[in-house]
């Protein structure tokens, strides 16, 4: 659905656009990593949190369950270490490329960062999640549901508007992506072939290629399930 960006040889001296940068630069000395800290710890309960706060919560959990400094993932995400120390304490607004590349830097999934504390039964607004807009398309994704252990489903809300094309470069071999649109109209390109979606229409097709999706009239609206073995 999303494609992890390459990383910018200029990244480590300038700060993602969509980044608000100005964190305290005593933040640095949480760079390397505390052995005595137990990765969960960092994770709080969603339900008193703000949506870049439960990405500050996530992103320090899995840098410090991967045993790596905050220099080097900033390093392998092709992004500032003041991007990362703000995005870590939580007054940093990234775009959906800088999330891929952290995913991607920490080898796990772009759900993972974005991953609220389960509930039984949880009314989710999508105000309040985690949503992420691109710097190539006018395009934003919220995760609505991520994966559950032992299952292969991640689910994504996207909103987005006629204009430049949001590419994907492939995902995991084996991806597979189920698209639903909910309103507007939308065209995507796969596999050399070409399908345009109405409201209610259902799409299936391999993640693991290059796809592009358009939107085709205003206020398009679709939901993405992302299925990986």
């Amino acid at each position: 659905m999303s494609s992890q960006p390459q990383p910018d040889s200029q990244a480590d001296s300038q700060a993602d656009p969509l980044v608000d940068t100005q964190a305290d630069p005593s933040a640095d000395s949480s760079a390397e990593p505390d052995s005595s800290s137990d990765p969960d710890s960092a994770a709080t309960s969603g339900s008193a949190l703000s949506p870049s706060e439960q990405i500050a919560a996530a992103l320090k959990r899995e840098r410090l369950r991967a045993g790596l400094s905050l220099s080097e993932v900033a390093r392998r995400a092709g992004i500032g270490k003041s991007t990362m120390s703000g995005l870590e304490t939580g007054s940093g607004n990234p775009s959906l490329e800088t999330m891929w590349a952290l995913a991607a830097a920490l080898d796990i999934p772009l759900a993972r960062l974005l991953d609220p504390p389960p509930h039984e039964v949880a009314l989710q607004h999508v105000g309040d999640m985690p949503s992420l807009p691109s710097t190539t398309a006018n395009y934003v994704a919220t995760l609505l549901s991520p994966s559950p252990t032992n299952a292969r489903r991640d689910i994504y809300f996207i909103q987005a508007e006629p204009g430049e094309p949001r590419m994907s470069q492939p995902h995991p071999q084996g991806t597979i992506e189920h698209v639903i649109l909910g309103s507007g109209a939308a065209r995507i390109d796969v596999l050399g072939q070409s399908f345009e979606l109405g409201v209610g229409d259902y799409l299936t097709h391999p993640g693991d290629q290059p796809h592009r999706f358009t939107a085709l009239k205003p206020s398009t609206n679709a939901v993405f399930v992302v299925e990986s073995s």
